[in-house]
């Protein structure tokens, strides 16, 4: 009884843990609304079910030590009376009153026993819409152990000398039957034709008598007044249809651990903290994280995805931890080699004995949900402008609205659409450029659309309301800006191809030139970013601002840390210092 109470109070205890557990893995995608609702449902039943349990042991209780003090009593009461008024031995006192006090007890106790089992059965009965009959039956005729128990127990007592053999032994017989038949029932047991069939043989036996029937009715005309055998097919629906997730994890079957709160995974809570900052960076909610198990993946890869198609693939060890070569190290390590997957550097796999030499020697050491987490953050980071949609920008406005009625209001859609708007704020983060300030965003549209409805010109319009932002993220706090910029000769050509280009089609945001030129200046540029990088240096080119969104396309892929700015976009009160000048 009291471990019964105590094994209770300890899963009422441990309710909370499971809801957040249930909500930890809703946010991470792991299980949809339904099956999160139908998780609570089971965990709601549960509390219940254990809070009465817990409530009716303390009622039994009370009962049953009653019960034994009443006992007691009777036995000692019973010693005095007979030792001290009839004059018997202890012997003869013991035998008698004894025994007339555990029957006495027992006669007492039956009343007791029922109505602590009825009460038992009417507290700790789950609240669901079943009554309480049908969930006794439930419980009693869903397994064969209630039953196979009870018929051992009839059989023993049938078995014992003096008992109603007749009776135990027919109850027994009758009740070990039903166990064998919920047995044989759920181990697939069926009858075809009258006939009982068990195990694969069921399946098998079914369809084959329903070809028979189905072969005999063939070409036999319907008999008057009979309906035409229908053939029931399920008609496809949209839910036939996998939506696409626009962020995926696949692991490998040695990584579930990683992912299981259960064994002490941390990957769960470490992509809830990337998908946070993120947010807070950037300016809009990042989606969840749907993770998946792959087989198909070897037992330590792991796979990101990204609406359907893969982004990355790499290997981890999640036994080890993964020491990262910074660039200066002194000294070297045991493991097995690798790439850091999220930047490429130099990295080995160590023991985790090793953990406090590597740091010591001067490597970064983290565990195997970092490297995870710290990959899919650089790829969010980078494809964040794939993830933004309409639903965000809607949002987005709709949080600017609280604050800001007028000019949200303004803006869409009097000023631009949602669309023009979504695809301004895509090429901004395409170019590193966070979207939380969206009232300077706004304001900086709503200036510049009586001029322009180009999505070029409206950038260039939020960069510039955004230029404090920008130079902050490049260089921080220093007053003296370091740039590179054109030679004025290449810069003026360009300027010229670019009206050329304009004249011909109508579009300014378009560059052709000859393919060996733009060669030799993708060429330079990256001397240049190189020497800048070198010299501790951020990599910044500013020219003038119809070239600037057309050199930023221009080199975005391929020189990946060289910054593109305009004129217009440097703060007056910042300084520059031309430190390389770029020519063809």
């Amino acid at each position: 009884m009291l471990f019964r109470s105590v094994s209770a109070r300890f899963t009422l205890d441990a309710m909370p843990g499971k809801q957040m557990a249930i909500d930890a893995d809703l946010n991470a995608g792991l299980m949809d609304a339904d099956q999160a609702k139908a998780r609570r449902a089971e965990i709601a039943a549960e509390a219940e079910f254990y809070g009465s349990m817990d409530g009716a042991s303390k009622f039994v209780k009370g009962d049953a030590i009653a019960g034994i003090l009443i006992l007691v009593i009777n036995v000692v009461g019973g010693f005095a009376i007979g030792m001290g008024q009839h004059d018997l031995l202890f012997a003869d006192a013991v035998q008698k009153y004894t025994i007339l006090a555990i029957g006495d007890g027992l006669v007492a106790q039956i009343p007791s026993l029922l109505l602590s089992t009825a009460t038992a059965i009417m507290v700790t009965r789950n609240s669901d819409a079943k009554d309480v009959g049908e969930q006794i039956i439930g419980q009693i005729f869903a397994s064969p152990r209630a039953l196979a128990i009870t018929a051992m127990v009839l059989f023993f007592m049938g078995i014992i000398p003096d008992m109603p053999h007749m009776v135990f032994l027919f109850a027994a017989f009758l009740s070990g039957a039903g166990a064998y038949f919920i047995h044989w029932r759920s181990e697939g047991g069926v009858f075809v034709d009258g006939k009982p069939v068990t195990g694969k043989n069921a399946k098998a036996a079914q369809d084959s008598s329903s070809a028979s029937k189905a072969v005999s009715n063939v070409g036999a005309p319907p008999l008057p007044g009979e309906a035409l055998p229908e053939q029931e097919v399920k008609e496809l629906g949209w839910d036939d249809v996998e939506a696409v997730d626009r962020v995926g994890l696949e692991v490998g079957y040695r990584l579930i651990p990683l992912v299981d709160k259960n064994q002490g995974g941390q990957l769960l809570a470490r992509i809830k903290g990337v998908r946070k900052k993120l947010s807070q960076d950037i300016g809009f909610l990042m989606p969840s994280v749907h993770i998946r198990d792959n087989l198909d993946l070897m037992p330590s890869q792991y796979r990101i995805t990204l609406m359907g198609v893969t982004l990355a693939e790499a290997e981890i060890y999640p036994e080890r931890e993964m020491a990262i070569n910074p660039g200066q190290v002194f000294g070297k390590l045991e493991g097995i080699e690798t790439l850091d997957p999220a930047f490429g550097l130099e990295a080995l796999w160590i023991e985790s004995t090793q953990k406090d030499k590597a740091q010591t020697l001067g490597y970064t050491v983290v565990d195997a949900s970092t490297v995870v987490a710290t990959h899919l953050n650089q790829l969010l980071q980078k494809h964040s402008h794939e993830l933004i949609g309409h639903e965000d920008v809607q949002k987005m406005l709709d949080i600017l609205n609280d604050t800001s009625p007028k000019l949200a209001e303004e803006l869409v859609p009097n000023t631009v659409s949602i669309s023009q708007l979504l695809s301004v704020l895509q090429t901004l983060l395409r170019e590193d450029v966070p979207v939380r300030d969206m009232r300077t965003i706004a304001e900086s549209l709503a200036n510049m659309s009586p001029r322009s409805q180009e999505i070029a010109a409206l950038t260039g319009a939020a960069r510039t309301g955004l230029a404090r932002l920008i130079i902050q993220n490049i260089f921080g706090t220093a007053d003296e800006l370091h740039v590179m910029t054109l030679d004025p000769a290449l810069e003026q050509l360009l300027l010229k191809t670019v009206q050329q280009s304009a004249q011909q089609t109508g579009n300014m945001d378009t560059l052709v030139i000859e393919p060996s030129m733009a060669d030799a200046i993708q060429r330079s540029l990256m001397n240049a970013t190189q020497e800048q990088e070198n010299a501790g240096r951020a990599a910044v080119l500013v020219v003038s601002s119809q070239l600037r969104p057309i050199l930023s396309r221009f080199v975005r892929n391929t020189i990946e840390h060289l910054s593109v700015l305009s004129y217009q976009e440097i703060p007056d009160n910042k300084t520059i210092t031309i430190v390389a000048t770029v020519g063809a």
